[in-house]
């Protein structure tokens, strides 16, 4: 979990309120951020937030924000809007789509900075930076004094040693390749952009360079200190929604700190939007029906109270009815994505301990679902069959399920901050994975025969969370003469097993051999695939023989079987 540092009386002042410096007390009001006293040292207070997916609690700026409605300071939303256009321009060079292709900006105006709270920016660039940003990879973050800037700017790209600039920290003046090779920021991050031929690097007009983007950032113009009063926010990246988020948080901090924000235009040569305006403060309006609310929470709440809970968490009420509330989210909180996100805030404010626990009123007893039962029926006929079971993880990345297979990369669900870039999204078939298992263990003797029962997701706009769960069974064989019949033996037995009949029809699939493939049918119902592996897919994967395999839906089996 994120350790926020802040400075006790810039919290405190910023709060509006005074707070208590006993680490218990002050462990009551961090509970609404979901906080608490790592440690509490002179003026530097620690808090250690127990939510890792909310990014707008990273600063102390974005602590205070929703202490101050917490602590009955303010209530419902912030105040914060775009004042206007600040007419500067940003030019992408169309170099940059497969190196660091994405940058946004900000300009904030009349910002009150002094020494404490210029180490407050500089903690919060830090953390986003390395956690939300992931050491930079993903997005990272420059502040300027723009009154120093000409624009407009131009983000584009250098060779190794076609631009030097003297870099923050330094008093020497190096060239692109210099600064990997002796700065420290070079060193830490280099081997972010090092594979590339051509380096990022912003300039403007004067081709005064502002950063390297991940590395670093220029001593002239990238260097903050308390005359500054006019701020260019800065970031960069490869996750376009991600650096959306970070400038609106950064944007924000600034704000609440006196900044009136202005908004750059980034005009793009690559992607569907060729010209974007940045920050995006944006809020989103959701709906919630207070008795779910109610539901959830096993309270009685009147929906004026509900209303009242939700303005003293910081959301809007455009609109408040017996059955139902509009809800304001602001656009610091990209956290929420269902409406019993904002049931937990509500719930926070309402405190926990003043929910009265209450004992179930049935007594149950605990045993294997349906779903189960099947499953592990089906995993004990495949062992029955000479198989191996195989356990997968059931994130995957779009190469493994699209590129490696001879696919068409199609929507799945994605993980919006991930933490290894080995698992951004949910799996949607399984094959992929076994594929992947195969290809882990070339050096074992074949023939090799695995399966593999787990759940995959697909988009479902009927369910409330948008996707659904299927539960899959797949299976692969690998050897010399692996083929066909083979495969289709492997079916026969595991249907005659489980009392189904089925059959098959021709289909055709890039991922199996045209002419050896045949769609599943159970009662009519499309339920899954059978073939000889495509020789392209196996050649992908790095495996030297054929394989043949097939994938079907156990849900739809258990419904047909009535087990």
């Amino acid at each position: 979990m994120p350790t926020i540092e802040v400075l006790f009386d810039d919290l405190q002042k910023l709060v509006g309120v005074k707070l208590p410096k006993e680490a218990d007390e002050l462990d009551d009001v961090l509970y609404y951020v979901k906080g608490q006293v790592e440690s509490f040292e002179g003026e530097t207070l620690k808090i250690e937030i127990k939510d890792g997916n909310r990014p707008d609690l990273w600063s102390v700026e974005g602590i205070a924000r929703c202490l101050r409605g917490a602590l009955g300071v303010e209530e419902g939303l912030g105040r914060h809007a775009i004042e206007g256009s600040s007419k500067v321009k940003v030019s992408v060079d169309s170099r940059l789509k497969k190196i660091r292709p994405y940058i946004a900006c900000s300009i904030l105006r009349n910002v009150k900075l002094d020494d404490d709270v210029i180490r407050e920016l500089m903690h919060l660039q830090d953390k986003q930076d390395q956690t939300y940003g992931r050491k930079r990879r993903r997005t990272s973050l420059g502040l300027y004094n723009f009154d120093l800037i000409k624009p407009p700017l131009r983000y584009t790209v250098a060779g190794p040693t076609e631009v030097s600039f003297v870099p923050l920290g330094s008093t020497e003046e190096m060239t692109l390749e210099e600064i990997l090779k002796k700065h420290p920021k070079g060193l830490e991050y280099g081997d972010i952009i090092r594979k590339h031929r051509y380096w990022p690097i912003l300039m403007d007009k004067e081709d005064k360079v502002l950063s390297f983007p991940p590395i670093i950032n220029s001593n002239d113009l990238g260097k903050i200190t308390k005359e500054v009063e006019n701020v260019l926010v800065e970031v960069t990246g490869t996750v376009f929604q991600n650096l959306l988020n970070t400038l609106t948080i950064v944007s924000l901090s600034l704000a609440d700190r006196g900044g009136k924000i202005y908004s750059v235009e980034v005009d793009y040569p690559y992607g569907k939007e060729k010209r974007v305006i940045t920050p995006k403060i944006e809020n989103k309006l959701m709906v919630l029906r207070p008795s779910y609310v109610n539901e959830m929470l096993g309270l009685n709440l009147k929906t004026e109270t509900i209303a009242k809970l939700l303005k003293k968490a910081r959301y809007g009420v455009a609109r408040s009815r017996k059955d139902e509330i509009t809800v304001i989210v602001p656009c610091s909180r990209m956290d929420i994505m269902h409406p019993i996100d904002i049931v937990e805030d509500a719930a926070i404010m309402f405190g926990y301990n003043s929910i009265k626990p209450e004992w179930p009123r049935l007594a149950t007893i605990g045993g294997l679902s349906g779903r189960e039962a099947f499953s592990d029926l089906v995993r004990e006929i495949m062992v029955g069959l000479g198989f191996q079971e195989v356990l997968s993880f059931s994130m995957s990345t779009p190469q493994k399920l699209f590129d490696m297979m001879n696919l068409e990369r199609s929507p799945v669900v994605e993980v919006s901050n991930p933490r290894t870039l080995t698992y951004t999204c949910l799996r949607n078939r399984l094959i992929p994975s076994l594929m992947e298992f195969l290809s882990h263990n070339t050096h074992v003797e074949y023939p090799q025969k695995v399966f593999e029962v787990g759940d995959c997701v697909v988009f479902d706009k009927k369910n409330d969370t948008k996707s659904q769960d299927i539960r899959k069974l797949a299976c692969l064989i690998i050897h010399s003469g692996s083929n066909f019949n083979e495969i289709k033996a492997t079916l026969d037995s595991l249907f005659l097993n489980l009392g189904i009949e089925y059959k098959l029809e021709e289909t055709s699939h890039n991922s199996f051999i045209d002419g050896r493939i045949g769609k599943i049918l159970v009662v009519n119902k499309e339920t899954g695939i059978i073939g000889e592996i495509n020789p392209a897919v196996i050649q992908e994967w790095k495996l030297g023989n054929p394989i043949a395999g097939f994938e079907i839906n156990l849900d739809i089996l258990l419904q047909i079987a009535k087990f």
